[in-house]
């Protein structure tokens, strides 16, 4: 597979990787998506029905090696853990609606390099369970945050380097800007992520506001019943409208979905999209740090961003962002039909930005 890397600097846009990365959604992929809503599909013909198929070969998929579990806060937190135990920590925070395995071919170069490796299970998702049944299932950005505080406190990890995407990359912007002394670096696909209630009033124009019908649909009571009947076919549907040209096979999607059988996914996630407009609240023990994320403040430490050139999902462009990260900075366009799950579509660029924004 072939690659080129061009210069580096601190303006957007300025380091490009090529992938080389094959085109997948056709006719056929979103026939598919359609079949998995209950949409309407024209049937195959009863010749092809017919025909004897061979099996398919089951495909060994890469694994982590050590998955453990410890309490944490609210939660028991279900994690990966690879590399030494002594080495530098590298926190890996994964989005909605992927899980763990978005760092599955990241964390064994970085454990490779010496780094002790955490990729947890965000709360709703995998092996993280709350303690109480009395605990909301809240979904807000700092409660979310507040958790991954707590993971580290649990593993007396006083600082890390903190890399993400989606919902994870919205958590390490938290992190660095309200706990610097806690991230030594960060790596953050798509930039600069925090909101606030008061932000997300705000119409945006329609092509933008497209871009999030799943969000409005989670408004609704339909939407959630809907979630919850359908949250595989809602998740595979999610991957391939945010990553066009990635082709994952059934295999690598089953492997993350078995993590949306949390107990709690569903909640977490529609409350995290309904607070996000206003219309669910939040829990008063985040308030102050709520009302300090709504001032939007810059980020320090040592960062790079980055974000693949086929993102599918509604993502800022870089110069939105810039001027938020005031310290050691670089923005990376990861090229060749890269799209939203950049550290699993991508992750030896991914990889190599967690161990230059790590270097002093």
């Amino acid at each position: 597979m072939e690659r080129s890397v061009a210069r580096k600097s601190d303006t957007p846009d300025t380091a490009r990787v090529d992938h080389g990365r094959r085109r997948f959604i056709g006719t056929a992929g979103l026939a598919a998506a359609a079949v998995g809503f209950g949409l309407n599909a024209a049937p195959a013909p009863a010749a092809e029905a017919s025909a004897a198929r061979p099996a398919a070969v089951p495909r060994m998929l890469p694994g982590f090696k050590s998955l453990k579990q410890i309490d944490a806060g609210p939660l028991s937190i279900g994690y990966a853990e690879d590399g030494p135990a002594d080495g530098p920590a590298v926190l890996l925070l994964h989005g909605w609606p992927y899980d763990i395995h978005s760092y599955v071919e990241v964390a064994p170069i970085l454990a490779a390099a010496g780094y002790h490796v955490i990729v947890p299970y965000l709360r709703g998702y995998g092996t993280t369970r709350f303690l109480s049944a009395g605990t909301p299932r809240n979904g807000q950005q700092a409660a979310i945050a507040t958790d991954i505080l707590a993971l580290m406190d649990a593993l007396k990890i006083p600082s890390a380097i903190l890399a993400g995407c989606d919902w994870g990359a919205r958590t390490v912007n938290i992190m660095a800007a309200l706990w610097p002394d806690r991230c030594k670096a960060m790596v953050s696909v798509s930039g600069y992520l925090i909101g606030s209630q008061e932000l997300n009033r705000t119409p945006l124009p329609p092509k933008a506001e497209l871009q999030w019908w799943y969000q409005y649909y989670f408004t609704t009571e339909r939407g959630r019943a809907g979630y919850a009947k359908y949250t595989r076919d809602f998740a595979r549907l999610i991957w391939q409208l945010a990553s066009p040209n990635w082709s994952f096979d059934d295999a690598t999607f089953d492997r993350s979905a078995a993590a949306f059988d949390n107990p709690d996914h569903v909640d977490v996630s529609i409350h995290n999209y309904r607070w996000r407009l206003g219309l669910a609240e939040g829990e008063p023990q985040y308030d102050a740090l709520e009302r300090a994320l709504a001032a939007f403040p810059t980020i320090g430490i040592p960062t790079i961003t980055m974000e693949g050139d086929a993102n599918g999902a509604p993502h800022p462009e870089p110069a939105m962002y810039r001027a938020k990260f005031t310290g050691r900075y670089e923005h990376r366009l990861i090229t060749g039909g890269i799209g939203h799950n950049l550290p699993q579509e991508a992750p030896e660029a991914f990889a190599q930005a967690v161990l230059d924004a790590g270097k002093a």
